[in-house]
């Protein structure tokens, strides 16, 4: 019998030699919960530092968590990791997508496929009631990701789960993307992991089954506070651009008041359109049209159909116009037409060179500041402040909300989903400040999250660097036990609540589910913990791989030079909590490096770690129970 909340069995899948084995969840679970969790473990047991990106023997980790499969709580995301070409230098990454895959792995039998190995041929791969098949896939090579995805579910049967690689993927470009059903999008270079392997998708089907829960009249009674709580989420793509014609879209699990949304076109093509991927396009194609229509939404299509990362190609955006401008860059150089940026033919040119490594499009493969660098000083000198972590745009930044300096400083790849922890109370905060109908967050209720959710009350004013480091430990321990359950980042964990007293939100919440659901006791204070634990391992991972602890944990140095100014959306004046709630604008703001070293040092004592190096202690990582990784640690020198 299945183990309660889970499938009870992990798939290894060996390329190379075609075979397949089983893996009890269990061995993982117990330490690491899911998600996030079990794939770290997995990947520090088998991948050593010295394996490259898109060598066979690096690992590509599918892994939902406790909660994936069940009815409205959106719990049905899930993680792919491995190590990343993207990041410089190469090491482990990880993407995070929702949709219906998730669900249909768990409901199929498994917790997590371990795909490992490289076909000398194209292949995808099958799971269906317990039937695993590996078929050739020569006729899909070439196809774009929404092109296999269709031509398998119409082979398949309709209701087959796929996630497949485009292109970009195929030719092993650094910012490709994995693409799944309802468009889901794995971001962080995995999909030219999954094309060194020569996999081209991985499809599921069979007959639903349900997931065990220890204890259904809790979930039930929990559910009902989850829906009352979770009314009145983050805006969507439409909220950016008014107009917009979309309908709401949901992933399995969702209570369905989120952001995502299906948009359809003139000529009747629909797909996902939400959020930075939605409207990555609107304002180049509103400047080259004098009204860009469906241009923005073809942009996207463009990028999920051949498999790349929309945040990374908005970033290169960026960097070409200003190359552009400058003439170091030309129509002519390139075979781009860069002269017609803003349009259709723009971007289809530029996407289609990259994915198929054309020409020019074979150094913007690297990503943008590799291929910066390729082209010399003059357009190393463009990239400015534009590029964060692994090509993607600095977006929620240090210069804006301070404690964020810490979480792009230890992270592998733009830490969105602790970065929103910050941004969508302070994002209520600024409705309030902007005295917005029915605001709620006051500076006294943002003050009572941060001493909630951050530590301290202080931490709710980013006018200091005081209480930051706290902060920005707490903020990374929840996200972590968060991405092992796994659960919507829009949704979780529940940080405000419109409709109480304080409207504070319930820190437990997470926990009072996960109990209800395997059975298992659990307090807030036990799950972050959890979450603390798969921190410090990959914490170690990245050590292993060459981060070197605090002279590592840095940033670009543009965040101490250039002054805020890329503002857009909702914030143009960049206005944050300053003391005691008041209106504070960080426009024009760099980050100080004497405030950001001594939020380190506040940052290090709260994780016990050596505050002078950064380096791990064995007694934390005995406290964490993560005894077995001590020993390659102390002999490569990178525990004290």
């Amino acid at each position: 019998m299945a183990a309660l909340g889970y499938a009870g069995k992990i798939l290894r899948v060996d390329l190379s030699s075609g075979n397949t084995t089983e893996i009890n969840t269990a061995d993982y679970a117990n330490r690491f919960l899911g998600g996030r969790g079990i794939a770290a473990k997995i990947y520090w047991d088998e991948v050593s530092p010295e394996i490259k990106a898109l060598d066979p023997e690096n690992r590509l980790i599918f892994a939902t968590g406790p909660l994936a499969g069940l009815p409205a709580i959106a719990g049905s995301r899930w993680q792919v990791c491995g190590k990343s070409p993207a990041c410089s230098p190469e090491h482990f990454c990880y993407a995070n997508l929702g949709g219906t895959w998730a669900a249909q792995l768990k409901f199929t039998g498994y917790d997590a496929i371990i795909v490992q190995g490289k076909s000398d041929k194209p292949v995808y791969l099958v799971l269906n009631d317990g039937n695993i098949e590996i078929r050739d896939a020569t006729t899909l090579w070439g196809k774009g990701a929404v092109e296999a995805r269709e031509t398998l579910k119409s082979e398949l049967g309709n209701t087959t789960k796929v996630v497949a690689i485009g292109p970009a993927g195929e030719n092993m470009v650094v910012m490709a993307t994995l693409l799944a059903d309802k468009d889901a999008s794995g971001s962080g270079g995995l999909g030219a992991v999954m094309g060194s392997k020569n996999l081209k998708a991985i499809a599921i089907g069979g007959t639903k089954k349900g997931v065990n829960i220890a204890k259904p009249d809790r979930f039930r009674e929990l559910l009902a506070y989850f829906r009352t709580s979770r009314q009145g989420v983050p805006m969507g793509a439409e909220d950016l651009a008014p107009g917009l014609k979309v309908k709401r879209d949901l992933c399995y699990g969702c209570i369905g008041s989120c952001i995502r949304k299906t948009y359809e076109a003139e000529n009747g093509n629909t797909g996902k359109f939400v959020c930075q991927a939605g409207v990555f396009y609107l304002s180049s194609a509103a400047k080259y049209y004098e009204t860009p229509g469906d241009v923005p939404f073809f942009a996207t299509k463009l990028c999920d159909n051949y498999g790349i990362d929309t945040q990374a190609i908005e970033a290169m955006l960026h960097w070409l116009w200003e190359c552009y401008q400058a003439d170091i860059l030309t129509d002519k150089d390139t075979g781009i037409p860069l002269s017609k940026f803003g349009s259709f033919e723009f971007i289809e040119t530029l996407v289609r060179k990259i994915s198929f490594r054309d020409g020019f499009g074979d150094i913007l493969a690297h990503g943008t500041v590799a291929a910066a660098d390729l082209i010399g000083t003059k357009a190393k000198e463009q990239v400015k402040d534009i590029v964060s972590k692994a090509g993607a745009l600095d977006l929620y930044g240090p210069r804006l909300y301070n404690t964020a300096a810490l979480l792009y400083a230890t992270e592998p790849r733009m830490p969105i989903q602790q970065l929103h922890q910050i941004s969508f109370p302070a994002g209520k905060w600024l409705n309030w400040a902007n005295k917005l109908e029915n605001s709620y967050v006051s500076p006294s209720v943002i003050r009572s999250i941060a001493k909630r959710f951050w530590g301290s009350e202080i931490a709710a004013d980013f006018s200091t660097y005081e209480g930051k480091g706290l902060a920005a430990k707490m903020i990374q321990d929840r996200e972590y036990a968060k991405e092992c359950l796994i659960v919507c980042d829009w949704l979780w964990p529940i940080l405000d609540v419109e409709h109480s007293d304080d409207h504070a939100g319930d820190p437990a919440f997470e926990s009072k589910v996960l109990a209800a659901v395997t059975g298992n006791e659990m307090d807030e204070e036990g799950l972050c913990h959890i979450g603390e634990r798969v921190f410090n391992l990959q914490r170690a991972i990245l050590a292993r791989e060459g981060h070197r602890n605090r002279a590592s944990d840095s940033l670009p140095n543009s965040f101490f030079t250039v002054p805020l100014h890329r503002l857009r959306g909702l914030n143009p004046e960049g206005l944050v909590p300053g003391k005691e709630g008041q209106v504070l604008s960080r426009k024009g703001a760099v980050v100080d490096r004497e405030g950001f070293e001594k939020m380190k040092d506040e940052y290090y004592q709260s994780r016990q770690w050596d505050v002078a190096t950064g380096l791990q202690t064995k007694a934390k990582l005995a406290e964490l129970e993560l005894e077995d990784i001590t020993p390659e640690l102390e002999q490569r020198g990178l525990v004290l």
